[in-house]
């Protein structure tokens, strides 16, 4: 991958509540459409293969980072189909848009029929040249409070969905050698109190990435982003009225500040646009390197 990536030092984070959420410099411009498999070109500023990336599924593209993904796939010149459980926002860069609620897609087989019959149609004759598995939800509680609602809800949306959603879809991202990309979080390897709930199932999404990473080998490659705090709306609300908090959020991380969605968006980008088949399996963090940082009371 080039070096000339621009990393966009900024990270993403969720809230309380229950809410779907949560590249390369030489990007085209130019939105073109899919008529095929992933085209395959050779860049001068990289010493490897940059994959034009054609038809791309997004699910949680209603949220602060959903909304930056689409925008960073449509100025990759990717076709976007964007799924989430609300109404379309009026400022997405797609109009592409499938309503539905990825938790009944879980526990509905029907149901799910009939959303991978939308995203089909939606796909046309076109290829699927990239799952990115966005939405989830995080649910915080204590050992002592978490119900067996939270635990059901947080695996269903965090851990079974994305499964489900690449389990459907295998058959199109196999046909354009595509790729999957689950953005789970650095809560998956480091985590805190009251949120045992989140952590498992980002962790079991991680671990999830690299074993269907080895079991699919070059059909479908499998990737992960594990994201430190992302600046968006959602946090900006968690610390309304608390400028200080946020100020000693963003110093906790060595860099100095949280990320962006954006930034996230720019990684996921060049990570689907990898062509040269080789990356798969991988865990990447976006952590400001919080995550190399030892706390200690010294």
């Amino acid at each position: 991958m080039s070096s000339r990536w621009n990393p966009c030092p900024r990270i993403r984070r969720y809230g309380r509540c229950r809410v779907a959420s949560s590249a390369h410099t030489t990007a085209p411009t130019r939105k073109t459409p899919c008529d095929g498999r992933a085209k395959r070109r050779w860049t001068s500023c990289s010493a490897s293969w940059i994959a034009d990336v054609g038809c791309v599924v997004v699910t949680g593209a209603a949220g602060g980072i959903g909304q930056a993904l689409v925008r960073g796939f449509v100025q990759a010149g990717s076709d976007v189909i964007a799924v989430d459980r609300v109404e379309r926002p009026a400022d997405l860069a797609t109009d592409q848009y499938i309503s539905c609620d990825l938790a009944r897609t879980v526990r509905d087989p029907a149901h799910a029929g009939e959303i991978f019959a939308k995203v089909r149609a939606a796909l046309g004759a076109r290829p699927l040249d990239a799952l990115i598995n966005n939405a989830a939800i995080q649910i915080l509680g204590s050992i002592e409070s978490l119900d067996r609602d939270a635990w059901r809800d947080s695996l269903e949306v965090n851990l079974l969905a994305p499964f489900i959603w690449t389990q459907a879809l295998l058959p199109e991202l196999e046909a354009s050698r595509g790729s999957v990309l689950n953005i789970s979080s650095i809560h998956a390897r480091l985590t805190k109190p009251g949120f045992v709930a989140y952590a498992t199932s980002k962790a079991a999404l991680s671990g999830m990435t690299r074993a269907m990473a080895v079991e699919l080998g070059s059909r479908v490659r499998v990737n992960a982003i594990e994201p430190a705090a992302i600046d968006t709306p959602m946090l900006r609300a968690g610390f309304s009225g608390n400028a200080e908090g946020f100020s000693a959020l963003e110093s906790h991380h060595p860099v100095g500040q949280v990320g962006s969605a954006e930034g996230l968006a720019s990684l996921a980008v060049a990570i689907v646009r990898e062509g040269s088949g080789f990356l798969s399996g991988s865990l990447v963090g976006l952590d400001g390197a919080i995550a190399a940082r030892l706390h200690d009371p010294v």
